[in-house]
């Protein structure tokens, strides 16, 4: 599992915005002295002021009266909704210097307000109505000072008006009608009318691409871009044209982008994704930003499946963008830096793309980000360090990722997420100790127990289960079972409604149950039967229930194996046994596969250790279930573990249960355990004898490392079963503990010490007198196990 690539969405009402690039800035101020005159006239030229009501009369009173040098205003959508007409007006009178003047998102911009900024502007150039619902087109043809204007993706515009009253305007030198319904008539008169009209912007119209006339493939375009900064010759003119069409194109591809229109792969692959690379270069931040915004943006195709269009991926990463994008993450500005680390992070779900970001040294990069004190910044690279987690540990990206969680546990749930997701990517390799060694259990199961975020919880059990997945193999799962809490706050996310939360602590738990170091801590999972009691496996979804089951079934490793009487005590048996017998139940919820009959073979088998549930699955008609899947299941493990369930119900510890009569059901039911027990050691037999000859057994052998831990009371089981008086019951416990030791068995050096110390050899040379053929082979290469491993362990 990786991450989730996202856009950035708001929600208005029911309705889904795609917002623009603008991060969000969390501001702390501190009053150094509160007779201080702050001096506006000082700030930097990009400063953005959102800070009017917070500030006191005396300081609003000095911004006003900055205004009449004010030579600058742009405005973004978040605050335009709310401008009218009065307010640009005001504006013209307030701000006679103006020279750049650029709104987005405004409903109506009327013709006195135009007039007005046309009269009181004189040195009004630059002019931006964008994403507007109505401009006064008339009015916008007396603005005769103006060299650049952007009604981009404007509606309800009079394109016959604008033609006829735009080409008189005298300076116009560059128009921007990107993203409207401008048609070929239209543009044909604007660019034979006008005398100084040098650049026409004319981006995403689908009235214009429709003309053939305008087709792109009548063009030969070049990169006027490339030939601009490279040229030595400057021209102050033509230096303000590019950088006008550097910032309306950045900012016309970042809308294409944040649309996901369809029918653009070709535009993207053949000329988008070099624009936007081609962006980068620009000297203004605000436009390198936009650019990496929208290679975020483009490549995604689904932002909750992870899924992006490896094409467009691939073209980015031809094209050099990694090393751009690697270059704009080192800048200063923590805007750049965030888009840059987002764009890296969503690219990098392309594995081609997250190994070119570990050669040109990324991981140092975003785990230096990481530990950034801007949230936005922290959690972008996260989201970045996660799709690369493969290359984090040799970076010492570990720690990073352990720091962000204490970092912003108490305020950044996108933070958590993709920092417990990068974690849960590491520790699903089975070599991985660092996470554990830096304290990422602790931090963990801290997420897990008081993060209320759906999507952190997820990630933290998804961790946990992968660090409690690898047994033996390190010391990961001792440590998420020995750790405060871990046990509790998993048993308490397996009732979460979230489906995610529950499959991924039902996985956590059931990986936990193998490894008896967690100790008696384990008997905790008793809680889980409240849950599954509940719920049906109709009304869940089959991985959550199926692990469920398991972790309960799988409870009688301990000294009291409370799981596995609870379970069938209070109606759990019944279930497994639909399990069992999905075949013959085609409209049960559950897909018919090879998991979910191992699934079910592998519960019963647990659950029958004890003679009372072995008696409730038989009165339950788990029999014919077991028989069905010993011998007609897909899956050999299946098979294999109900042959074992039911040599455990039939080796006589059931006999002598149900003869005290503790199942007060039994007489009722009218069960004949004879006839079930004829039924079991056929199939049995019939399961054995498969395998007695060599080509059988070695296909068996192939599979014996699927096999599971074993403590010593199942294996203290299976050796007395073979003094059983059953022949075939014999032969099938031969063949478990011959399965059990197979050399190269990931446990089998462990099960084979058990057998020794249960007696197994004497039992096994005792068997090779038996009379079943069958029980002579398996005993031999039981016994020839354990002389291997006697071996092996003395070296």
């Amino acid at each position: 599992m990786s991450r989730r690539v996202r856009r950035k969405v708001a929600r208005k009402g029911k309705e889904k915005l795609v917002l623009p690039s603008y991060p969000k800035l969390k501001m702390k101020f501190r009053v150094w002295n509160r007779n201080r005159v702050v001096d506006w006239t000082s700030l930097p030229d990009d400063t953005v002021i959102q800070l009017f009501s917070c500030l006191n009369y005396r300081d609003r009173n000095k911004l006003i009266i900055s205004m009449p040098d004010m030579e600058v205003l742009g405005v973004s959508p978040y605050f335009c909704e709310r401008i009218s007409s009065d307010a640009i007006k005001a504006t013209a009178l307030c701000c006679p210097k103006l020279k750049k003047l650029r709104l987005s998102g405004i409903q109506d911009v009327h013709g006195d307000a135009i007039n007005a900024l046309a009269k009181h502007c004189p040195n009004l150039t630059d002019i931006g109505f964008i994403d507007c619902l109505n401009v006064d087109e008339i009015a916008l043809g007396n603005v005769l000072s103006v060299r650049f204007l952007s009604v981009a993706g404007t509606s309800n515009m009079k394109w016959g008006a604008v033609s006829h009253h735009w080409h008189k305007l005298p300076n116009l030198t560059g128009l921007d009608v990107s993203r409207t319904d401008i048609g070929p008539t239209a543009v044909s008169r604007l660019l034979s009318s006008s005398q100084s009209l040098k650049v026409l912007c004319a981006l995403n119209c689908s009235v214009l691409e429709e003309d053939v006339h305008f087709a792109a493939s009548k063009i030969k375009g070049r990169n006027v871009f490339l030939d601009w900064r490279s040229s030595r010759c400057k021209d102050k003119n033509l230096d303000e044209m590019m950088i006008w069409l550097e910032w309306i194109l950045s900012l016309t591809l970042l809308r294409i982008a944040e649309s996901s229109q369809q029918g653009l792969d070709e535009f993207w692959l053949k000329q988008g994704a070099a624009l936007l690379l081609n962006l980068m270069h620009s000297s203004q931040e605000d436009v390198q930003e936009r650019a990496a915004t929208g290679l975020a943006t483009f490549v995604v195709i689904d932002d909750e499946n992870t899924s992006i269009h490896h094409g467009r991926a691939e073209a980015v990463m031809q094209d050099g963008g990694i090393h751009l994008l690697l270059n704009l993450a080192k800048s200063w500005r923590e805007g750049l830096q965030s888009e840059a680390a987002k764009a890296i992070a969503n690219l990098s779900v392309h594995s081609s793309v997250a190994k070119a970001v570990a050669e040109e040294g990324g991981i140092n990069i975003l785990a230096g980000l990481a530990r950034s004190v801007n949230r936005l910044v922290a959690e972008e690279a996260a989201g970045g360090l996660w799709n690369l987690s493969s290359a984090i540990a040799e970076a010492g990206g570990v720690k990073a990722l352990v720091d962000l969680i204490f970092k912003w546990f108490s305020d950044g749930d996108g933070v958590l997420e993709r920092a417990a997701g990068a974690l849960a990517n590491l520790a699903a390799d089975d070599e991985c100790t660092e996470v554990a060694v830096a304290g990422g259990v602790h931090a963990l199961v801290m997420l897990a127990r008081n993060c209320k975020c759906e999507g952190v919880q997820e990630q933290a059990a998804r961790a946990l289960a992968n660090l409690a997945a690898h047994g033996d193999s390190n010391s990961n799962n001792a440590a998420v079972g020995q750790e405060a809490g871990a046990l509790e706050a998993l048993v308490q996310l397996t009732q979460s409604p979230h489906e995610g939360v529950r499959q991924e602590a039902a996985g956590a738990l059931w990986n936990l149950s193998f490894d008896d170091r967690n100790g008696k801590q384990l008997q905790q999972l008793v809680a889980l039967k409240h849950w599954l009691l509940l719920h049906k496996p109709a009304q869940m979804p089959p991985q959550v229930y199926k692990k469920g089951l398991l972790v309960l079934s799988g409870d009688y490793q301990f000294q009291k194996p409370i799981g596995i009487i609870a379970i069938g005590q209070e109606g759990g048996v019944a279930p497994l046994i639909a399990l069992a017998a999905l075949t013959q139940h085609q409209n049960f919820y559950l897909p018919v596969s090879s998991d979910v009959h191992e699934t079910a073979a592998g519960a019963l088998w647990n659950l029958a250790f004890n003679p009372g549930n072995a008696l409730r699955i038989v009165e339950e008609g788990g029999v014919p279930a077991l028989v069905h899947l010993c011998s007609s299941s897909v899956s050999k493990m299946a098979r294999f573990m109900a042959a074992l369930a039911l040599a455990y119900m039939f080796d006589g510890r059931m006999d002598e249960y149900a003869l005290i009569g503790t199942s007060s059901e039994s007489i009722s039911k009218g069960v004949s355990l004879d006839g079930a027990r004829r039924m079991a050691l056929k199939n049995i037999e019939s399961f054995v004898l498969k395998f007695s000859d060599q080509q059988s057994f070695s296909a068996a052998a192939a599979s014996s490392l699927l096999v599971h831990w074993h403590n010593g009371a199942e294996i203290g089981r299976f050796v007395a079963m073979l003094r059983n008086p059953s022949s075939v019951l014999k032969a099938c416990a031969a063949f478990a503990l011959l399965q059990f030791t197979i050399p190269g068995g990931r446990h089998a050096m462990h099960h084979a010490s058990l057998m020794l110390n249960a007696g197994a050899a004497g039992s096994a040379r005792l068997l090779q007198r038996s009379n079943s053929l069958a029980a002579k082979i398996f005993a031999r290469i039981v016994l020839r196990n354990l002389e291997h491993h006697n071996i092996e362990s003395s070296l």
